[in-house]
């Protein structure tokens, strides 16, 4: 359900059947809209590898799939405010056109959307770098994991 919503949102939008939507929001709602398909992208891949390919499905984890697109339209929309700040840089160059630079940031929204949990321990570090605040116990865990690996 919810992938078909971000695809209806998406598709209004690239038409122009958005009149309602104020210009200047249609990039942040198309950058909400992108961290939601790849949440739902996400979800979808979950469903058929626990499913299909290793024959474990659950149904503890239902809530997880419809919560989990949500969340992922959330990061979509926090991620732009952070591009969009500064705080969050795209690796391109700066004489790219707007076209291009466009195109980075639904990247990185989809990224964002894709993969949650790395996301937050991303916007975590650049709030521990900027402002000071602890990182949560989650990416805490996340860095001893890494710092573990060969």
């Amino acid at each position: 359900m919810e992938l078909s919503l971000v695809t209806i949102g998406l598709v209004g939008i690239a038409l122009g059947k958005t009149p309602w939507l104020p210009d200047n929001l249609q990039s942040v709602a198309v950058c909400i809209l992108f961290g939601g398909l790849g949440g739902c992208t996400y979800c979808l891949r979950g469903v058929y590898l626990n499913a299909c390919v290793h024959r474990r499905w659950d149904i503890a984890w239902l809530p997880w799939y419809f919560i989990r697109p949500v969340v992922s339209l959330i990061l979509g929309g926090v991620s732009y405010l952070f591009i969009q700040s500064g705080l969050l840089l795209l690796g391109a160059s700066h004489d790219a056109g707007s076209g291009q630079n466009q195109l980075g940031i639904w990247a990185m929204t989809f990224l964002a959307g894709l993969n949650v949990d790395k996301f937050l321990t991303k916007i975590e570090a650049v709030g521990q770098s900027v402002w000071g605040i602890e990182l949560s116990r989650q990416s805490k865990q996340q860095e001893k994991i890494e710092s573990e690996r060969p």
